[in-house]
């Protein structure tokens, strides 16, 4: 297999459409047509993980975070992002990230937080905006049938936990075809009335081209006339972070203690004690400070987040909790989910998990 062939079982994991806009995600480093040797699955990737790959054979490094954020002018060297992307080149390993694509998946970065810590009836906390468009077409009502169904192969009528959703009303369409058409219905220079069926369905906006694929390819009209339009719609099963429940609600220090036992968190950052159980609890890995004021309006009664700052502390309001659990022990357990949906799907290959502990934040 070359290293390309993996790339749809990764966007299948975490589809790259739905990172953020402001990541880094996918291939970063590497040819994409050499043959693949061994995967290698870290949360980063550092310079001694490179050095496992090249010990361990394995010429594609799947990685948590990527290692170059931002752009690279020169590649001499000098800091630790330079020397892996030189290191990787010199000993020819690709280098693909997920990053927010992951964190963005319904049973990505904050669905395995949830699960570690126990929450049920989780739902995503911040829906991905401006996600959703919509399709409007037009045509006989002997077609619509076979357009339709088209439609929702190519990924359109998917609308949270229902899929082949669309809606259809009847009404009568007007043309005239000049000396150079074809009409379907009806002949060059006729004005006609037809009998039409609108066809409107929804879909996520990276599958448009696919949709609009086979609304050409199975429309009966020679000009096929369709609209497209941005919906406002927040995209439910699409976000960052999540909201859960214990099934029993904890003590404020028997939560601060379950983070610890099951996340390694040696140390809890967070606001005044309220002395109130905890019950529903919002969490998103990484940095989450933004999401304070959705899990306040959600009705969390804690945030289990990482990297809140001085100032972040204050929004608490004697409202919520804000538990900073560090931004490694939020993600510690992404590595690892990684590796087991890739060693599920591809069976006669090897899938390595790193050995790495690339946590930067040391205790004392």
């Amino acid at each position: 297999m070359k290293i390309k062939d993996f790339f749809p079982i990764l966007e299948e994991m975490a589809p790259l459409a739905y990172a953020e806009d402001f990541d880094n995600v996918g291939l970063l480093v590497g040819n994409a047509e050499n043959e693949a040797t061994g995967i290698l699955v870290c949360h980063d990737a550092l310079e001694a993980v490179i050095d496992e790959a090249v010990a361990k054979k394995c010429n594609l490094v799947v990685c948590f975070h990527p290692i170059i954020f931002s752009g690279l002018k020169k590649i001499t060297g000098k800091n630790y992002v330079e020397r892996v992307v030189l290191k990787a080149i010199q000993n020819n390993i690709a280098i693909y990230a997920v990053h927010t694509a992951l964190d963005n998946h319904k049973d990505g970065v904050n669905k395995i937080l949830c699960d570690a810590l126990g929450l049920v009836n989780t739902k995503i906390l911040v829906p991905k905006q401006n996600f959703i468009k919509k399709l409007v077409t037009y045509t006989v009502p002997e077609n619509a049938e076979k357009l339709r169904n088209a439609l929702f192969d190519a990924g359109a009528g998917n609308i949270g936990n229902y899929e082949n959703c669309s809606f259809n009303s009847s009404g009568i369409g007007t043309y005239m075809g000049n000396e150079n058409s074809n009409p379907e219905v009806g002949e060059r220079f006729e004005f006609v009335q037809s009998e039409e069926i609108k066809i409107e369905v929804t879909f996520e906006k990276h599958r448009e081209a696919k949709v609009l694929k086979a609304l050409f390819a199975n429309h009966l009209y020679e000009e096929v006339a369709y609209e497209i339009y941005e919906l406002q719609n927040a995209h439910q099963n699409i976000g960052l972070g999540m909201m859960g429940e214990f099934e029993t609600a904890l003590s404020e220090r028997d939560l601060f203690q379950k983070l610890k036992d099951k996340l390694g968190a040696d140390g809890i950052r967070h606001s005044a004690l309220r002395e109130k159980n905890v019950k529903k609890v919002a969490v998103l890995g990484g940095s989450g400070s933004f999401a304070i004021q959705h899990a306040l309006a959600a009705g969390a009664d804690a945030l289990v987040t990482a990297d809140l700052k001085y100032h972040d502390f204050y929004q608490a309001e004697n409202r919520i909790l804000l538990c900073d659990v560090g931004h490694f022990e939020s993600e510690r357990y992404t590595k690892n989910y990684i590796a087991d949906f890739l060693m599920k799907k591809i069976t006669n290959f090897a899938i390595i998990l790193s050995e790495q502990n690339t946590n930067p934040v040391k205790y004392f």
